[in-house]
């Protein structure tokens, strides 16, 4: 099996796995409780959350544990523009976001708020005048995702953290979520107020993530219950899950700073190198401002679903686009957002690599993937 659909999802490293299973067997009473069981379940919590705001880089205080990705992004987009409506109800966001921060902002656009969605380039980027001139005195958040989940282009997120310095009414919010651990990221230096991650996208288990908020950051919750996570998120907290995601979060980050995201780099590199010539192939990911593990090519007269079921039927798997929309038949809004046609929309497929994937497995894929294409394009003359 060669697994390069890690955009979509890791598989769990088997030491969070471990750390799942002992947490869940010793520690398996609620942190709330008073008695010495709870006791023990809250101390674990406690060292969870400090040991994540270390590897982040922040206080502890400012790490709130969530389900993952879209319920983080709903919370950092819903919770500012409720808390902060008396304000402004103008927000700002881009055409090529995560499905969880643009249905988020579609429903608040029918509740009244000003959506402003920024146009992107050929690559996929947005231009940080266009961000300048859609600035207005009541504009209460902009929301950028880093690491696009589909073309691996990269925003220039810290550019605009320091246009907003000077704008303290104005909250600034990163979909961290594919750039964590392989796109470094400053939260501090690039003014971050919001900031969302994902467990299951760093080989940590499903159902887990962080939203970042800055200390002095009010939003409204949008869970009422017990005032859990400092009140911001009720819900008893899934404690083996929050310890071993905070386990994936050490493990991979180590990955990263000991080469890791150098080997993605050559592995996708290698990648480039060996499809550039192919007459059918054309790349969708940026040379450049992209992230080291992400790779949108088109392959032109084969259809994108037809190209990955007859690689999964040879163990290799890949995807079409995001995979919140990967079932759906119309081709990827952010492929059509950078001006590529429905058509080479409609054929393109995401080769997305993690930590644990090899050089080796980028040869048997390329191998495979050549002849695939061959016999496809026979069979589609």
């Amino acid at each position: 099996m060669i697994y390069f659909d890690n955009s979509a999802t890791t598989k769990p490293y088997p030491e969070v796995l471990d750390t799942y299973r002992t947490a869940a067997e010793q520690f398996f009473a609620n942190p709330s409780s008073i008695h010495k069981l709870g006791g023990r379940s809250e101390e674990l919590l406690k060292k969870s959350r400090e040991q994540a705001a270390q590897l982040l880089r922040v206080k502890p205080q400012e790490v709130i544990f969530t389900s993952g990705g879209t319920e983080g992004n709903n919370f950092a987009i819903k919770g500012t523009a409720f808390a902060f409506r008396h304000r402004g109800k103008h927000l700002m966001t881009t055409r090529v976001e995560h499905p969880a921060s643009l249905r988020a902002f579609e429903q608040l656009e029918a509740l009244g708020f000003d959506v402003t969605y920024l146009e992107v380039d050929r690559n996929g980027r947005i231009s940080l005048d266009d961000v300048k001139k859609a600035l207005r005195e009541d504009t209460i958040l902009v929301s950028v995702i880093h690491v696009n989940n589909e073309l691996g282009t990269i925003q220039p997120v810290k550019e605009i953290g320091q246009l907003l310095k000077d704008r303290p009414k104005t909250l600034f919010h990163v979909d961290h979520v594919q750039g964590f651990t392989k796109v470094p990221l400053d939260f501090h230096e690039a003014n971050i107020d919001l900031c969302t991650i994902s467990g299951h996208k760093i080989h940590g288990p499903k159902g887990t993530g962080i939203l970042y908020k800055r200390e002095g950051i009010m939003l409204s919750p949008l869970l009422a219950g017990g005032g859990q996570e400092f009140g911001f998120r009720s819900g008893t907290e899934n404690l083996p899950a929050i310890a071993a995601f905070v386990k994936a979060m050490r493990l991979s980050l180590e990955r990263a700073q000991n080469g890791g995201i150098a080997r993605l780099r050559n592995m996708t590199d290698r990648l480039r190198q060996a499809l550039a010539s192919h007459p059918l192939l054309s790349f969708n990911t940026p040379s450049g401002a992209s992230a080291p593990h992400i790779l949108n090519l088109t392959v032109k007269g084969i259809r994108s679903e037809v190209l990955v079921h007859a690689l999964d039927r040879q163990g290799i798997y890949v995807s079409t686009k995001s995979a919140c929309s990967s079932k759906t038949q119309e081709p990827s809004a952010v492929l059509l957002a950078t001006g590529l046609s429905e058509e080479d929309a409609s054929h393109a497929i995401r080769i997305s690599l993690s930590f644990e994937n090899t050089m080796d497995e980028v040869e048997s894929f390329l191998d495979i993937f050549m002849q695939t294409i061959d016999k496809l394009e026979t069979v589609m003359e």
